[in-house]
């Protein structure tokens, strides 16, 4: 299939293809006499892997991890676990920074009841500096 097909198929753009195929992430497709990279059903298997794994957030090295595990069928799968293991934890954090921020927000709305912006407390906060918060 020609990369237009892959695209369409997997949902990716064709830079991206090209990319993948660049950083290894991809084989190279083969050519055909045309010269036209000529993708098979092996690299459709790939691609869908790779974007279900950045779908769930996972980063290209641990994508390229992921991909060397599952070439080994044999293994145990405790790499693997603890890939996905790792990337949940990041997950959690990332949803109690979120929630943090959102909680913030909410109280900017509240704190502010100004008809005009020289009397707007949300953007008097702006101009405070940031409190850091320990992780």
């Amino acid at each position: 299939m020609r990369i237009g097909e892959l695209a369409k198929a997997t949902g990716t753009k064709a830079e991206t293809i090209r990319y993948y195929e660049r950083e290894g992430i991809l084989p190279a497709a083969d050519r055909t006499d045309s010269n036209y990279r000529d993708y098979s059903d092996n690299h459709l298997a790939a691609l869908t892997f790779v974007r279900r794994a950045r779908q769930l957030g996972f980063s290209m090295a641990q994508v390229r991890e992921l991909l060397d595990l599952s070439d080994r069928a044999d293994k145990p799968c405790q790499e693997v676990d603890e890939l996905v293991r790792e990337q949940l934890e990041e997950v959690e954090q990332r949803i109690v920074d979120l929630s943090s921020l959102r909680d913030e927000l909410r109280l900017l709305l509240r704190s502010c009841q100004a008809n005009r912006i020289d009397e707007c407390r949300i953007v008097g906060s702006l101009a405070r500096p940031l409190r850091r918060v320990a992780r």
